[in-house]
């Protein structure tokens, strides 16, 4: 039989997931899981690249265990994919070490996405750490310490995976083949609008509705959505291209029938915000309730996702330690192993 291909991907440990991340990446796993082989990492070492202060770190370990917790709910299967924590697997650091070796200040120096970062940190660039411009190639770390064969990103991270391309490239070329060349696997589902109408999903900008949230919460969210603007009674048609109320209906309420009556109605002024609110808010709580269901049974055994952790540290440290030792003998650096 051929082994599957393998595939990494993953996120920083910045807590609860929303409908956002379910769109842009969740739902691309489920599908995945049964297809290829799956590192789902949990990068808590980028964190510290622009939030190295103590406090930050100590609240790392709770944001872990509510993102398993998510992936877990939405139907992700540990005896089909490996959940792992970066900084357990100690051979990244050495992996990380010998790439930095291989590409040069200048190249790392012309991803705009350093200075978004360093931006959003707010970073002055007398100030950007040194690990900050190293991002991509710590990323490359994590790519290529399984082999990894696809890594699914966004569009904004392209140019990373790239680097990691050119690294593996070097590295091959200096001392033998060792290193696929990731492709880049880039999802066809795009990003979720804020409720706000204003921009993507995004916790910072409380525009969110968690995967977590009750059904009075989401009740809650739904009421205060953005919808047109211009519409200030029931009466008067509304647009329906671009309102974050129908993007809602189209990507979570399955009543087709249903979503093309509520648009041909608000189009024509003949239905209100709260009529179409309140359907909205029934298709989204339907789609979260086999979560919900699930997250019961994951939150009732508090020692279980310790135990996915463990499990999936220990095999992904397996394969690391594989890794650094096929880089060493292409390397040479045999001398005083024992």
């Amino acid at each position: 039989m051929t082994p599957q291909k393998r595939i990494l991907t993953g996120d920083r440990p910045t807590g609860k997931y929303h409908l956002g991340h379910y769109v842009g990446s969740i739902a691309n796993r489920l599908r995945l899981q049964n297809d290829y082989e799956c590192y789902f990492i949990i990068a808590d070492l980028h964190t510290l690249t622009t939030k190295p202060n103590k406090a930050e770190v100590m609240g790392i370990e709770q944001n872990i265990r509510d993102m398993i917790i998510d992936q877990l709910a939405c139907g992700l299967d540990p005896d089909k994919v490996t959940f792992y924590v970066q900084s357990s697997v100690k051979e990244i650091y050495q992996i990380n070490l010998i790439f930095e070796m291989l590409v040069s200040v200048a190249r790392l120096s012309r991803l705009p996405s350093i200075k978004d970062m360093a931006r959003a940190a707010q970073i002055d660039d007398d100030q950007l750490p040194l690990g900050l411009l190293g991002y991509p190639v710590l990323q490359a770390a994590d790519i290529l310490m399984p082999r990894a064969h696809l890594v699914p990103v966004g569009k904004d991270n392209e140019a990373h995976v790239e680097i990691t391309r050119e690294i593996a490239r070097r590295f091959n070329f200096l001392y033998g083949e060792v290193f696929p060349e990731p492709d880049v696997l880039v999802p066809d589902s795009g990003t979720l609008i804020g409720t706000d109408g204003q921009a993507k999903m995004s916790k910072s900008l409380n525009n969110t509705i968690l995967l977590s949230d009750d059904a009075k919460t989401v009740d809650q969210k739904v009421r205060g959505m953005y919808t047109d603007p211009n519409r200030t009674r029931a009466d008067i048609p509304g647009k329906v291209e671009g309102n974050p109320v129908f993007i809602y209906h189209d990507m979570f309420n399955p009543d087709v029938a249903e979503v093309n009556d509520l648009k041909d109605r608000y189009r024509t002024g003949n239905v209100g915000d709260v009529e179409v609110k309140k359907k909205l808010a029934v298709a989204i709580n339907n789609f979260l309730e086999p979560m919900r269901e699930r997250r019961a049974i994951y939150e009732a055994k508090p020692n279980l996702v310790d135990e996915i952790l463990a499990a999936g540290n220990a095999k992904t440290r397996k394969i690391a330690q594989e890794t650094v030792r096929m880089m060493d003998e292409a390397m040479g650096l045999l001398y005083f192993k024992n």
